[in-house]
């Protein structure tokens, strides 16, 4: 948690930002905060990512669909409930959504700037043809980090160890990138110990889904983890499928500016409602 004096000195070494300081879509933005540093955007990713700049983008952190939605069972709060989660998470197939990962993510890569890096999470139902179509693509993939969920719910039917991780793979755009990567805070902020690939982080907190509930929310503590490794303050953070707006959360606490783009009014709705909340009242959950 940073101290109020770090805060000030922060907000003043920082410059006003403008529209004119972040790259432009043809559309008017669902939400936009008071000083253009967060926009998000409704429509379909594939299309509002051409309308993008060549290399206008600093760093991507992209949770697309996992395509689990197989009508298969899972536990919720000690209740057996189904792992469907929407239409947009039902598979049309193994090719079909390999072709999917391979347009979004060659939409990524161009509008990255060349220094830029791109983390993607999954689980294993993607997270291999994210892999296969990075390295099909051009990126240079730095990191398969781990995320271990201490609190992920039992398996109930007994016939496989308990799913309790899910993988970011985390690349740079592409072989001769010079990536950035805050080593020093990193290291810092792991108790003077290099920082390794597997990260002990819970589940979305009770706080962070007062407003309402994404079936694949990630944790704010993961996505800020993410921000401070790969980002400056000021940098531009794109999420192709923002959901519930947590890279825009972390991003405006974190003093970054965020490009969301979502498809569901009701998660921009939810987005919508956390900024308002740290924008009104500032402080680091």
């Amino acid at each position: 948690m940073r101290s109020k004096a770090m805060r000030q000195k922060s907000q003043s070494q920082k410059a006003r930002v403008t529209r004119s300081d972040m790259p432009e879509i043809d559309i008017e933005p669902f939400f936009e905060d008071k000083d253009c540093k967060i926009r998000l955007y409704q429509g379909d990713s594939l299309g509002l990512l051409a309308k993008l700049q060549d290399e206008s983008v600093d760093m991507i952190f992209a949770d697309p669909p996992y395509f689990l939605s197989n009508d298969g069972i899972t536990c919720h709060a000690g209740k057996m409930v189904s792992v469907n989660k929407g239409k947009w998470d039902k598979s049309p197939g193994v090719d079909t959504v390999h072709e999917f990962n391979l347009s979004w993510l060659s939409g990524c890569r161009r509008v990255l700037k060349k220094n830029g890096t791109i983390w993607v999470s999954g689980t294993t139902h993607v997270i291999f043809s994210i892999g296969m179509a990075m390295q099909q693509l051009g990126y240079r993939i730095l990191n398969d980090i781990t995320w271990y969920k201490t609190n992920a719910p039992p398996n109930l039917s007994c016939r496989y160890f308990t799913h309790s991780t899910e993988h970011v793979i985390w690349a740079a755009k592409g072989k001769k990138s010079k990536h950035k990567f805050n080593y020093k805070l990193m290291k810092q902020t792991n108790a003077g110990k290099q920082m390794r690939d597997v990260w002990t982080i819970t589940a979305p907190k009770p706080p962070e889904k007062k407003h309402g509930k994404h079936p694949t929310q990630k944790p704010l503590a993961l996505i800020e983890r993410i921000i401070l490794a790969s980002t400056d303050e000021g940098d531009l953070v794109l999420d192709p499928f923002s959901g519930s707006g947590t890279t825009a959360v972390a991003a405006l606490l974190r003093d970054r500016r965020s490009i969301g783009i979502e498809l569901e009014g009701e998660y921009l709705a939810l987005a919508k409602a956390r900024l308002d909340e740290v924008i009104t009242q500032p402080k680091l959950l």
